[in-house]
């Protein structure tokens, strides 16, 4: 091995090292030591190099916990060690037989002042998981299943990013029993994002884990922001060192492997403390970020769990106390919607206020018209609520027989109550939206959208700067935006006149941005970046867009009826089409050339694969791609030996390297435009 490969194999080792530091430091023990861009940093410096030399990429690398194919389905494996479930104890008074039975196994019963210690855990309400570790590195995860058999989804566990792909101790061999799980904050937050794209929402936490934990594409897992509690090890292997011999003491060797173990655990002396520990628990289970659904009880020592054995379903020296459901009588005193910033629109039911799991609740989700329908709830119903997973206010059930003929069914509105708009329903969906673009309620993240870099690409104005206009009354809709002045930003907080001139003048530059990128910009839903453009190239015009019918829309290649539905819903709304008539007359690009598969054909630069590298002298990275693909290019993001052209710029990096080594011919901006006629 030549002395610069090593050099890069111990860069590439060093990185790995510090990244997987920084990962127990963040996930593990809640203590980070650098920030979210130092971390970023050595993230893509370690990608870069696995790109250019594969051949150093390892399977523990943090590179490699999000894997970039889709899979066909999951395996089947069998556990080295069973995954037995857990008896369950409902009362203080099931707690005390559960000891009354295992004194009496090990032979203690009627013995004065002897008891076997127990160690109590919180029950974390997820996806119990197995994770094999050989020689410290995490080799395979796998779901619970029957106990014997589970599914394999080693993928999708590792992005979770509590998951060390590698211990601290790297010769240490065993298997790891742990629960995945979501915390509170990011169930709400996936359920609110779900509800606005008028998706079915989880239930709970547990089975926004389980869901999550069970993508076929690891890349949505990842999204999830899931985490992970270990709580037991088996089959311990530590060269030169004793195994441990009580539960304590294992789940100290987890922690000291770098695994995130509760600390929220307790040896007790005696069935007594364990029952003191547990009423602790039963009025506190709240204020966790995380959701629990009752207590474990383990015999701490593990010579006495291999002399009590287990049960063909379940261990003899556990149990778990298992919370009684919370519930309550309310009454609907009314039914009102609201509207998301995508424009879902949402029942939520106005409850007679009452107290539920330590907490007044006034008002419970009611999800949208089918469930509504489904439970038969109707306003000045009495109904039993309950918090879902202690988190979401849900009603339960309607207390039929406690109606009096008063009560009054809903009637999902036709129009916005913000805008008046309609509110309309698509094929396969459950969610009613607002259609209205000038929507109020939904402005500050649509005109966010308008700017994105994607989108208009306004430079300068990012979610601050529209967060300021809204806020100062300067933007009521997208059109708002080309009627600003410099004089009117300066009066806004850290503009200057400098800034001000060049927002503005970046506002004017959007005006001359293709169709297909004002398109997307309008957020009409479903319509992406690909929609987007082949509606711009097959139409040639916003204003033959906006007069086209579903038949119309449905024959185009790659446009199906949910996008066709879409645009035309968007576009028979009076304010959308008085809002596209503002951005006409004040200048807005709103017609492109008109392309069809035979002028595609004779495009300069039809067939040629383009990679960009580099700063270039005149053209963004956006505007250089727009180009070439205008032209019938190609763009593409990796050097191989079929790559037609490498666009060069300042600074170009590892890909002009591999051009050079691969002979691609290297252009630089001047060339581009002379092959492109620009």
């Amino acid at each position: 091995m030549s002395a610069g490969m090593e050099k890069v194999r111990a860069r590439s080792e060093i990185l790995r090292r510090e990244i997987q530091n920084h990962d127990y430091l963040y996930h593990v023990l809640d203590a980070p030591a650098i920030t979210d861009a130092a971390y970023d940093r050595l993230m893509l410096e370690l990608q870069q190099l696995e790109k250019e030399y594969p051949e150093l990429v390892t399977p523990d690398s943090p590179t490699q916990r999000i894997g970039g194919k889709l899979r066909e389905g999951f395996v089947t494996v069998r556990h080295t060690v069973p995954m037995l479930s857990l008896s369950n104890a409902f009362s203080e008074q099931d707690l005390r037989e559960f000891d009354r039975r295992v004194q009496n196994a090990l032979g203690w019963e009627n013995k004065d002042g002897v008891s076997p210690n127990y160690v109590v855990e919180l029950k974390i309400d997820g996806l119990a998981v197995s994770l094999l570790y050989r020689d410290g590195i995490l080799v395979r995860g796998a779901t619970r299943g029957d106990g014997e058999y589970g599914e394999d989804i080693t993928h999708n566990l590792k992005t979770v990013k509590s998951i060390p792909l590698r211990l601290l101790e790297p010769t240490v061999n065993l298997e790891v029993r742990g629960e995945v799980y979501m915390s509170k904050e990011s169930f709400l937050e996936l359920n609110r994002v779900r509800e606005e794209r008028g998706e079915a929402l989880f239930a709970n936490p547990r089975n926004a884990a389980a869901g999550s934990l069970r993508q076929l594409d690891p890349s949505i897992t990842a999204k999830r922001n899931l985490s992970i509690f270990v709580y037991s090890a088996g089959n311990v292997k530590l060269p030169g060192k004793q195994a441990p011999n009580t539960h304590v003491k294992t789940l100290e060797l987890l922690d000291q492997l770098g695994l995130r173990v509760n600390t929220h655990y307790q040896l007790c002396e005696d069935i007594e403390e364990v029952i003191s520990y547990c009423r602790l628990w039963t009025d506190k289970k709240a204020e966790l970020p995380y959701t629990i659904d009752g207590l474990v009880i383990k015999v701490n020592s593990l010579e006495q769990q291999i002399a009590l054995g287990a049960t063909m379903k379940s261990p003899r020296w556990a149990t778990a106390l298992k919370f009684p459901a919370e519930e309550a009588e309310t009454i609907i005193r009314d039914i009102i919607v609201s509207v998301g910033r995508t424009g879902a629109v949402t029942p939520t039911a106005v409850l007679e206020p009452v107290t539920v799991a330590g907490s007044t609740i006034s008002r419970a989700t009611l999800h949208n018209e089918d469930m509504i329908r489904e439970k038969d709830v109707r306003i000045g119903d009495r109904v039993i609520i309950h918090k879902a997973g202690d988190v979401i206010p849900e009603v339960v059930r309607v207390l039929v027989d406690k109606r009096n003929g008063s009560e009054k069914e809903f009637i999902m509105p036709p129009a916005c109550p913000v805008c008046g708009a309609e509110v309309v329903r698509q094929t396969g969906e459950a969610a009613y939206r607002c259609t209205g673009a000038a929507c109020p309620a939904q402005l500050l993240e649509g005109l966010i959208h308008f700017a994105s870099r994607g989108a208009m690409d306004i430079v300068g104005m990012g979610p601050a700067v529209v967060t300021q206009l809204v806020s100062a009354g300067l933007v009521q809709d997208v059109a708002d935006v080309y009627r600003l002045t410099s004089e009117q930003l300066v009066e806004l907080e850290r503009f200057a006149d400098k800034s001000a001139e060049n927002l503005i003048q970046a506002i004017q530059v959007s005006k001359e941005k293709p169709l297909h990128r004002l398109l997307f910009a309008l957020g009409i839903r479903h319509v992406g970046e690909r929609a987007s453009r082949i509606l711009a190239e097959h139409f040639g015009d916003i204003r033959r867009i906006m007069d086209a019918g579903v038949e119309e829309l449905t024959v185009i290649p790659e446009i199906g009826p949910k996008i066709a539905e879409s645009v035309v819903n968007f576009m028979r709304q009076e304010q959308n089409r008085a809002l596209i008539g503002r951005l006409i007359a004040l200048g807005l690009n709103v017609a492109t050339a008109h392309k069809d598969e035979s002028a595609n054909i004779d495009a300069p630069l039809n067939g040629q694969t383009f990679v960009l590298t580099g700063t270039l002298p005149t053209l963004k990275r956006d505007e250089a791609k727009e180009l070439i693909e205008s032209r019938g290019g190609k763009v593409v993001s990796a050097v191989s030996k079929s790559t037609g052209y490498v666009v060069a710029g300042e600074s170009p990096g590892s890909k002009y390297d591999k051009a050079v080594k691969l002979g691609v011919t290297i252009i630089g901006e001047k060339e581009l435009f002379e092959l492109t006629g620009k």
